[in-house]
Formats: structure tokens, C-alpha cells, sequence
């Protein structure tokens, strides 16, 4: 796999920017930190070489310096609303958050409950929390925010909010997902640490949009593409223009706060804001670390089609996010890419017109492609499963690696006993019954010792896959993308 990005230079720079920006605030700064801290896969598919966990790996060398809060907002825990990759709701995923921030031995000091009216909900998440040893904070909903400075800046505003006390001189605000309040929080708090005299700063950091690269770089343009539900829009950022007359890349929604920010901080603390547009309060330094851009470019081209096909069979699925097909597709087509050149595509489509079957292809990290064919005993996906195994253990593809002697039980079992219509073998079934065989055929566990080396692969199948199959493929760190179209005309797919 070529490499366009250099993980090592990226958390030396970051951790070294973020501790500049704490000193140049007196040593206190509230960071308010979007996207993903944890398996940040967008990233590690559109900059190849950076890792899932780097931005957790670099809070965590700066671990001695910092605490983290993590906000959740009430009205979001009375709606039960669920994270689309985890699967699990936002209240639930604070606890998840708290775990996995705690692996890192990075240390969280608090939740704060944004939005709070009187939820239920959130009050009885509240109690769990506390009864858990969490220190939990209350912030209310402010009339006319953020429009209405008077108002927010004021004893009735920000200081209604209960004041989140911290130790540590980085104060990492974050959350399951958007619209929780990050913001928010962190201005409250320099509103209450102005009160108390204490010297303390803002700033934002957000991987995406890269402010260095053009607006239509594809890194960018793949941004877009995967904050289309969100109505997200990359643009110049004006006030950075004016002040610098310089380019700089933000999106709209700080463009268009930032007047306000502006207008609070210098409310806040009684000065001028340090700030002299949305692109200073960053702090994300990924664009000085892209070694390789025409490998980025094209990593982001193939990211953006991905998100265009999983687009299609939403729409087809009839799932919200069918919605954003129109915008993929013009993203698709701003930066000059199509379907076609998904990788893989092609081999599946001919394999399906060959044998008038459901058929998938698999694209190796190495850039091999396998395909895999409808069989009695095999879907197709389970089929170019083996096969990609096969291909990265050096393995004959003429050698049968699973036994009859266990296909035949598991296939009893599934239509005998558990009452499923298809006998064919999902892959999960096949991963089962080939580290049975393993036990006794070297080739079978050698062809096992390879599954780690799948990520990074892509999948490509000419029809909706199962749940089973999509979450197996996900959790080897294989992309996939399907054409939007179902293997049979029932209207009910499990």
C-alpha cells in the first residue's frame, strides 16, 4: 500500500502546536475537539499511512497535561438517539467514551448534561453517572442563542451554567457526535473563569476540511461527501482573506458563527479576540504532513465513490441517507471521479454476467483482486473471502480448505434446525467452521494467521449484502460498497 501521509511527523507536530497554543493562554486552554478520536477510518482511507488512533495517541502523550469533558446533550438522551456506527445510544456511548479514554490512561474529569430542561432521561443518566464515581455538570438552554450576546454573556446566560472545575491546564471537551454542545461548553467556562479571574483561552480541533489544501482538493471534496447529511460546505474563509490575504479553508457553519465567537470572546474577556478568523482557532496541523498528495488525491477520489455507492443502497434500503445521493454524485463528479472506478467493480460484474449469479470481488492492500462466485454451499462475499486468504497465504486457489465433514453439519443445522431458508454459508459461518478445520489442516490455519492483513481491502458486491456479512467485513477492515440492488425481489430483507 503506498503511503501518502506521515503518522510519526503528525503527532510530533500536533502535540507541539497544542502545547504552544496552552502557553500562549496563560496555561489553562478549553479544546474543543470534533470528529472521531477513536477508529478515525475516514482519515486512515483518504491520508493512507495515518493510523485510526492517532489523535488519541497524541492526547495521550500529552496525558500528564490534560483532562477530559465529555458533553452529551439531555434532549438527545430523551430521544434514545444512536450512534449510526456503533449502533448504540448517545447516553450509552459517554460510558463507552470513559472506557476507552481510560485504556489510554488519559484522565476523565467530568460530564456535562447540555441542554438541560428537566429531561427525565437525563436525569436518571445523571444518577447512573454518579453512582459510577462521575463528577456531572448541568448547562441550560440560553434564549436567543447565539445571536443574543447580552443575554448569553450575563449572570441569566453562560452563569446560570454550574461551573465544571478542573485541574489540568488542556480541558479536551467532547462528544459522542454533533449538536452536543462542545462549544458551548467551553465558552462557559471562560465566562465563569473570567468571573474567578482566572487567564484562560479557546481553540477547535477538527481533522477536516485540511485548511491548507485548495478547496477542491479531493481530500477536501471527500470531507463533503462524508458530512453530506449534515449540509456541511467547504468555502474560503473571508475573515482569514481579509486579515491575511491569504487562502485558507473552513467550512460554513464556523464562517458563520464566527462573528459571534468573535463578539463573546472580547464580552468574555474584556479584550480583543486573539483570534482573527474560524481558521486561527484551529489548531490541526494534517496538511503539513501529507508526503505523498497524489496518492491522498486518489485515496480520497476512491473515498468519495465509496460514499456515493453506500448512498445508493440507502436510498434503495430506504434509509435517510438515500438522501444525500444527488450531492454525492456531484462531489463525485467535481472531482473527476465515477463508479467505474471503484476498484474491483468490474471483475464482480463480469464474474456476475459469467455465471448469472450474485457474484463479489476483493481488492488486496497489494492491489491483487480475487473474486468470489455463488455456489451450493457459498455466498459469494464468503467465496471471495477464502479466496483473498488464499491469495495472501500463497495458497493453491485449486485446494479446498474447508472439510466436508464440517460444511455438511453446519449446513443441517442452519436449515434443519434453525429454520433459515439459505443454506449458504454467511461469512462469519465460514470464519467459524475454518478455524475448526485449522485444527487439523496447517493450510486452513495458515490461510487464518492471514485474516489481519485483509484491512485495508475492498469489498465490492453486485448486490445489498446482509447485515452479517457488511458487519463482518467491517470489524477485518475491509471497505465496502454494493450496487443498490437486492439478490431477490422480496420486499422484506433481513
Amino acid at each position: 500500500m503506498r503511503i501518502g501521509f506521515d503518522n510519526d511527523k503528525y503527532l510530533k507536530l500536533q502535540s507541539e502546536h497544542i502545547a504552544e497554543r496552552i502557553s500562549k493562554f496563560g496555561g489553562k486552554l478549553y479544546m474543543e475537539f470534533g470528529g472521531k478520536l477513536f477508529d478515525d477510518y475516514h482519515a486512515s482511507r483518504v491520508l493512507p499511512g495515518f493510523e485510526p488512533d492517532s489523535k488519541i495517541k497524541m492526547l495521550a502523550e500529552l496525558r500528564v497535561q490534560a483532562e477530559i469533558v465529555i458533553a452529551v446533550n439531555a434532549n438527545d438522551i430523551a430521544k434514545n438517539k444512536v450512534r449510526g456506527d456503533y449502533g448504540i445510544t448517545y447516553d450509552l456511548d459517554v460510558l463507552r467514551l470513559i472506557d476507552a479514554f481510560r485504556g489510554f490512561d488519559l484522565y476523565v474529569g467530568s460530564v456535562v448534561i447540555t441542554q438541560f430542561a428537566g429531561q427525565g432521561a437525563a436525569e436518571a443518566f445523571q444518577k447512573r453517572l454518579e453512582a459510577l464515581g462521575m463528577k456531572v455538570y448541568r448547562h441550560y438552554p440560553i434564549e436567543g442563542y447565539p445571536a443574543n450576546i447580552d443575554m448569553i454573556v450575563s449572570d441569566e446566560g453562560y452563569g446560570k451554567n454550574d461551573y465544571i472545575e478542573t485541574t489540568r491546564p488542556l480541558v479536551v471537551v467532547t462528544a459522542p457526535g454533533p449538536g452536543s454542545g462542545k462549544m458551548a461548553t467551553c465558552l462557559s467556562q471562560l465566562y465563569h473563569d473570567g468571573k474567578r479571574g482566572i487567564q484562560a483561552g479557546y481553540a477547535k480541533f477538527e481533522t477536516f476540511p485540511i485548511w491548507n489544501l485548495s478547496l477542491k482538493h479531493p481530500v477536501n471534496v471527500a470531507y463533503e461527501a462524508a458530512t453530506a447529511d449534515l449540509n456541511d460546505v467547504n468555502m474560503i474563509d473571508p475573515f482569514h482573506l481579509e486579515a491575511y490575504g491569504s487562502l485558507a479553508v473552513n467550512y460554513n457553519r464556523d464562517v458563520d458563527t464566527f462573528p459571534v465567537l468573535s463578539a463573546l470572546f472580547e464580552r468574555l474577556t474584556g479584550s480583543e479576540c486573539p483570534y482573527k478568523s474560524p481558521t486561527d482557532m484551529g489548531v490541526n496541523m494534517a496538511g503539513f504532513c501529507i508526503v505523498d498528495d497524489e496518492v491522498c488525491q486518489e485515496a480520497s477520489k476512491r473515498e468519495i465513490v465509496r460514499r456515493y455507492l453506500a448512498a445508493c443502497c440507502a436510498r434503495t434500503k430506504g434509509q435517510p441517507a438515500g438522501g444525500d445521493v444527488d450531492k454525492l454524485k456531484l462531489l463525485m463528479n467535481t472531482v473527476g471521479a465515477s463508479v467505474a472506478d471503484r476498484p474491483g467493480r468490474a471483475e464482480a460484474l463480469a464474474k456476475a454476467e459469467e455465471t448469472g449469479e450474485p457474484a463479489a470481488s476483493m481488492e488486496l492492500p497489494d492491489g491483487r483482486i480475487v473474486t468470489g462466485k455463488t455456489s451450493k454451499l457459498l455466498g459469494a462475499t464468503s467465496a471471495a473471502l477464502l479466496d483473498a486468504l488464499k491469495a495472501l497465504g500463497g495458497i493453491n486457489d485449486s485446494i479446498r480448505l474447508l472439510s466436508p465433514a464440517i460444511l455438511e453439519p453446519v449446513r443441517d443445522l442452519k436449515v434443519n434446525h434453525l429454520g433459515n431458508v439459505n443454506p449458504r454459508l454467511h461469512t462469519d459461518e465460514v470464519l467459524l467452521a475454518l478455524s475448526i478445520c485449522a485444527v487439523t489442516n496447517p493450510l486452513a490455519e495458515t490461510a487464518m494467521q492471514q485474516l489481519e492483513r485483509l484491512a485495508g481491502s475492498e469489498l465490492h458486491s453486485t448486490v445489498i449484502l446482509s447485515q452479517v456479512d457488511e458487519n463482518l467485513m467491517k470489524k477485518l477492515g475491509v471497505n465496502v460498497t454494493c450496487e443498490p440492488v437486492y439478490e431477490t425481489n422480496k420486499l422484506y430483507h433481513k
